[in-house]
């Protein structure tokens, strides 16, 4: 075969890169500092050892770290392959040596690359499809962070007036209100509900009254200070304002989302589906980079997605099927989420649940099932360019 593989096990300062042939014969094994002087230069050499033969390059990273590279190759026209780090860590078994390398790994991802052909091809993303991946990463973060803090305070609240930790649902913007004013049991009593109830009205709370009046029951119910109560109101204070800052960065990012989503030229189409809203959008164009190319058919996105069942028939078993290993879990997120909205607000969804349902499927599995029919709608308005619509049901003549 006319070609080399070239296989790269990715870092945070520097990638090792290994070369080999069709028969598997290490053609070069090299460190490069991830800096692009380095990186030309491994480009030049591999193609020099290439000597006209087609370059495969395979790395098990996709983005981040190996940022840099992917575009230095990219720019170059080289061809790229993605092998997951689990797909790598599996294989490593069947080689020989148990210690673990870059140089090894390198050899692993060369190796797999050459033998595989299911891997699938790193592919230049438009622009809006990099500024979307950057975005809902971030985004990503923020709600980890928000959810860290959140357990924090939850956790606070608890060691020093468990009452309001309960009478509290921290994930609104009412309670963390409260939470930057009063803290401990003392200072709700001396307040009141009355005026617990202006307080939080003039600071533009909804549903202050019910708010308030929880807040002052929970304190009658605790008349004793636990120790150290002024450190750990400082703490639920601060936390709460935390959460707060949190909350408006979310906010404010969720818009950037959308504004960047609406102009990529799917948004009005997935749009169209029932469930599917700017967030899950951008989510989607994310996982799959812009577009359908890596996808001929609506069952390999499907399997990309987790939404299709992999056989596992061993022996005289055959037809069994069960979850997926490897899938794209926040594109599985994206079908799941859609589908359960739209099991409530689409009336052919709701349907085919209630169907499901009356199959004897539980509700993951008939949701899962919905997810699996909507990938085959959604694939086929992309490729038609055309948006959903919802058609009334057929009467019999």
């Amino acid at each position: 075969m006319n070609r080399i593989w070239a296989g790269i096990d990715c870092g945070k300062t520097h990638h090792h890169c290994v070369t080999m042939d069709a028969d598997g014969k290490t053609l070069l094994s090299r460190r490069v500092a991830n800096d692009e002087p380095e990186l030309l230069q491994l480009l030049g050499d591999v193609l020099d050892i290439a000597d006209g033969r087609e370059v495969t390059w395979a790395m098990d990273m996709t983005g981040g770290e190996p940022g840099l590279l992917i575009a230095t190759l990219i720019n170059h026209a080289q061809e790229l392959l993605y092998i997951p780090g689990r797909m790598v860590n599996r294989a490593s078994d069947a080689y020989r040596g148990e210690g673990k390398t870059d140089a090894r790994d390198a050899r692993i991802i060369a190796d797999q690359a050459r033998m595989r052909r299911d891997l699938q091809p790193i592919r230049p993303g438009d622009e809006a499809t990099i500024e979307l991946r950057l975005l809902t990463s971030h985004r990503v973060d923020l709600v980890a962070d928000r959810t860290r803090t959140i357990n924090r305070l939850r956790s606070v609240l608890t060691s020093m007036f468990p009452a309001l930790e309960r009478a509290l649902e921290l994930t609104n913007a009412g309670p963390l209100v409260l939470l930057t004013g009063y803290q401990t049991p003392a200072a709700l009593r001396r307040i009141g509900a009355s005026r617990l109830t202006t307080w939080l009205r003039n600071r533009k709370v909804r549903g202050a009254e019910n708010l308030a009046k929880a807040a002052v029951e929970a304190a009658e119910r605790q008349h004793t200070a636990v120790a150290g109560e002024k450190v750990i109101a400082k703490m639920a204070h601060t936390l709460a304002k935390e959460v707060m800052a949190l909350n408006e960065k979310i906010a404010e990012i969720d818009k950037l989302i959308e504004g960047r989503f609406r102009e990529h030229e799917l948004a009005e189409v997935i749009l169209s589906m029932p469930g599917m809203g700017p967030k899950l959008g951008a989510e989607f164009l994310v996982a799959v980079g812009g577009s359908l190319d890596g996808f001929p058919t609506a069952d390999r996105l499907a399997a990309f997605g987790g939404v299709a069942p992999a056989p596992h028939d061993s022996g005289k078993t055959s037809g069994n099927l069960r979850r997926p290993q490897r899938y794209h879990r926040r594109l599985q997120r994206v079908f799941y989420t859609s589908a359960l909205v739209s099991a409530w607000s689409d009336p052919n969804s709701k349907r085919f649940y209630d169907r499901k349902r009356a199959e004897g499927k539980s509700h993951v599995q008939a949701v899962l099932a919905l997810a699996r029919r909507r990938v085959n709608v959604l694939w086929a308005l992309i490729r038609d360019r055309r948006c959903y619509q919802v058609l009334p049901p057929a009467t019999a003549c």
